[in-house]
């Protein structure tokens, strides 16, 4: 006996304009929704004509499976559906009873039927199909009105070559491209509000991410490590799982500050946290780094002072949200859930030796004498030979 599933129609957004490329695009997608997905035994995953299906055993919730979906990249829309034959009499069968359903759980009154005919071969053009199969669910449905401007229910009929599709919603999700369509990358990931929001935006482009973290033990708790690795979890049930290096930046900081004027301090620690990450990104395959800088937002993110911290690596920088209001930034943070962990009250290592008045427009030429004090590249390499890495997980 064939057991029964439950029919998603899955949209693909932005990947449907790719043109030549967009079958490589739809492949790498519906890889990921089965990746996300192959926790349930018995789903089907197939692509067909610029959608992708998914069909589900019905004793799995199907907000549950509609959730999963959702959070893959590049996923535009999903809805779940109702699938008949293409075939008006089987169209209209199938409408009236999928109403019926949606009068008792949703008490809808009015409603307006929205056709296409993907198939061209079909016999009835789209206006028809609706007109027809809105007056099949009329006579079916005693209770409803057809209602044009402002119905209860908008009823899809989708019909395509051998098969049609029925339903009433398209579930959004975050659109962007699958993951690996764009290298990896290397996120500065601190406990803060920004780095996770930077880490999810460039993963939703399309990009592998790994994390740096950066931490001044005993200045720093181990709870606050502990933080910044819920945050990594929440960050990895978006983009899968991924290795997190964690860096005692301690003995820099101190050498800084026996070395260095203090008000220099920010920047000159700036640069050697983005010397150390090229360093364990070149190691680990990265072609970026990804930091939550926003223009503005502190000393070290003037345009100054970003001049010169590029000024410290060879590697491009990315910085998504380099133009963002905080407030959008925060919204993003509540929308993607990592902004009540970012708020949790851990210090972290930027706290630590913070000078009084930190310059805010750094000269180069000032900060090149001030490292010259130090003996950098070793510095660097101890810190990169010491760190310790962890694999994150998303969260069960």
């Amino acid at each position: 006996m064939t057991e029964e599933k439950n029919t998603f129609i899955v949209r693909c957004g932005e990947v449907a304009l790719k043109g030549l490329n967009k079958p490589y695009f739809e492949r790498m997608l519906a890889d990921r929704i089965k990746h996300a997905l192959k926790k349930f035994e018995n789903v089907e995953v197939k692509r067909n004509e610029g959608l992708i299906f998914v069909k589900a055993p019905k004793v799995l919730d199907p907000e549950l499976i509609t959730a999963e979906i959702s959070r893959v990249f590049g996923v535009a829309s999903i809805s779940p559906a109702i699938e008949t034959a293409s075939d008006l009499d089987e169209i209209g069968k199938a409408a009236v009873e999928y109403m019926q359903g949606l009068i008792t759980k949703k008490g809808i009154k009015t409603f307006k039927v929205d056709a296409k005919r993907a198939d061209k071969n079909f016999p009835v053009k789209s206006p028809d199909i609706a007109r027809i199969i809105g007056a099949q669910v009329l006579i079916g449905c005693k209770v409803l009105k057809v209602d044009v401007h402002n119905p209860d229910c908008l009823l899809f009929v989708d019909v395509r070559r051998g098969r049609s599709y029925i339903y009433e919603q398209k579930i959004m999700g975050y659109g962007g491209l699958p993951l690996g369509a764009n290298g990896k990358g290397m996120v500065l990931l601190s406990g803060g509000i920004d780095s996770p929001v930077a880490a999810w935006m460039m993963a939703k482009r399309g990009m592998l991410i790994e994390a740096v973290h950066f931490h001044s033990y005993p200045y720093t708790s181990e709870r606050a490590q502990e933080k910044v690795e819920d945050l990594a979890r929440i960050i990895s049930g978006y983009c899968g799982r991924f290795k997190m290096h964690v860096i005692n930046l301690l003995p820099i900081q101190e050498a800084i500050v026996s070395n260095c004027p203090e008000e220099e301090t920010t920047i000159l620690v700036r640069r050697f946290m983005m010397r150390i990450a090229e360093k364990v990104a070149k190691e680990t395959d990265c072609g970026m780094l990804i930091t939550g800088e926003n223009l503005g937002q502190v000393a070290s993110q003037t345009a100054e002072s970003l001049i010169v911290t590029d000024n410290s690596v060879q590697m491009p920088v990315m910085r998504p949200l380099i133009a963002m209001d905080k407030v959008d930034i925060m919204d993003i943070a509540r929308n993607i859930g990592t902004y009540e962990t970012s708020i949790l009250p851990y210090e972290d290592c930027c706290t630590v030796f913070l000078p009084k008045h930190p310059t805010t427009k750094p000269k180069l030429a000032k900060i090149l004498e001030s490292e010259s004090k130090l003996n950098a590249e070793q510095m660097i390499d101890d810190a990169v030979a010491s760190r310790d890495t962890i694999a994150i997980r998303p969260a069960e």
